[in-house]
């Protein structure tokens, strides 16, 4: 590339990146790189396959439940005006042992939202372990797939899916997983995309 080019490229660069399509990530601890340096989050990575067709924002906060993320989203979308939304919460709420018609809810509102500002949506579920019994977990499982069957939007299952079994590929808090797990998220939601039109 000629000197000249490559100035031009810096001086349209602003102007290119604002007018790219915005996918904003909207979730937990998960999303945020709880645990790791800012540039091996699964966000990160995603953002850096993806440009420059998309912009890719990071609106996750650790520790997010459902409820604070539908008292935030109006804001995130009025900034970020996403054309894609990367919906990822509800393991705090599980975690908690909140009830799941009340997630559920909050979920639902979210989505609508988003639709509501002309935003696609990709729903993002997770799992719980075990030990907050069979009930429960399978309930909030199947929350997930009935949220997207009723507000008709896409679905990841289950975001550690391929190795949530496997305790090396987690951080002491056998919760987050570790950096070496982020390719695998980045090729799920990265095939998910797929489906989505810039």
């Amino acid at each position: 590339m000629s000197r000249f080019m490559r100035l031009l490229v810096l001086w349209l660069w602003p102007v290119m990146a604002q007018a790219a399509p915005v996918i904003m990530v909207f979730g937990d601890s998960l999303s945020a790189g709880y645990g790791l340096p800012q540039n091996q989050g699964w966000v990160h990575l995603l953002s850096a396959k993806l440009t420059p067709a998309y912009q890719v924002v990071n609106a996750s906060v650790s520790g997010e439940t459902t409820s604070g993320g539908l008292s935030r989203l109006d804001s995130a979308l009025q900034q970020h005006k996403p054309t894609i939304v990367i919906l990822e919460l509800g393991a705090n709420d599980g975690l908690r042992g909140l009830p799941l018609k009340h997630s559920k809810a909050n979920l639902g509102a979210m989505i609508e939202k988003s639709k509501a500002s002309k935003a696609k949506v990709l729903l993002v579920g997770m799992q719980l372990p075990p030990n907050f019994g069979k009930p429960y977990t399978q309930r909030f499982a199947d929350m997930y797939s009935e949220l997207a069957q009723a507000h008709k939007v896409p679905l990841i299952p289950f975001l550690l899916e391929g190795f949530a079994d496997k305790p090396e590929w987690f951080q002491n808090d056998m919760i987050h997983p570790t950096a070496a797990a982020q390719p695998f998220i980045v090729d799920r939601v990265q095939k998910a995309l797929k489906n989505f039109k810039p």
